[in-house]
């Protein structure tokens, strides 16, 4: 058949329709609402791990520490402690009797995780001698 000249063209069924590539677009928008909250949720959790296992390193080292000198240290160089990436550690008090710490992640502001030895005064959020605890 043709008009004016040239063959009609007949329609095909190449390709996607807006409606099925709407669909997919939807589809993919439910799975991405989905995965990131687990995503932020499964990242808090390691920043938090991260907190605990520095100060249960800075516990160990302190008892090395003590176990030499008679005294616990204000000074993590003295301790040879490093701090994980994006960890803030912070030494509030050491003496011959105690000693506390308290650490943050720079990526979860207004969270910390403490921990206190011996006479030391009691850190907050840390309730429990030589336990890490953590304000979440």
């Amino acid at each position: 058949m043709t008009c004016g000249g040239s063959p009609m063209k007949t329609p095909t069924d190449d390709g996607f329709t807006l409606i099925e590539l709407l669909i997919v677009v939807v589809i993919i928008g439910i799975l991405a609402a989905i995965a990131i909250p687990k995503f932020s949720s499964t990242r808090e959790r390691a920043y938090l791990s991260a907190l605990r296992a520095d100060l249960r390193n800075l516990a160990n080292l302190q008892a090395v520490y003590y176990n030499e000198m008679y005294s616990y240290s204000m000074s993590a160089s003295d301790l040879s402690f490093t701090n994980s990436e994006g960890v803030v550690v912070s030494m509030v008090e050491a003496d011959n009797t105690g000693w506390s710490a308290s650490a943050s992640h720079m990526a979860m502001p207004g969270e910390s995780c403490a921990i206190y030895h011996g006479n030391a005064s009691v850190l907050s959020p840390a309730n429990v001698e030589s336990s890490v605890q953590c304000s979440r």
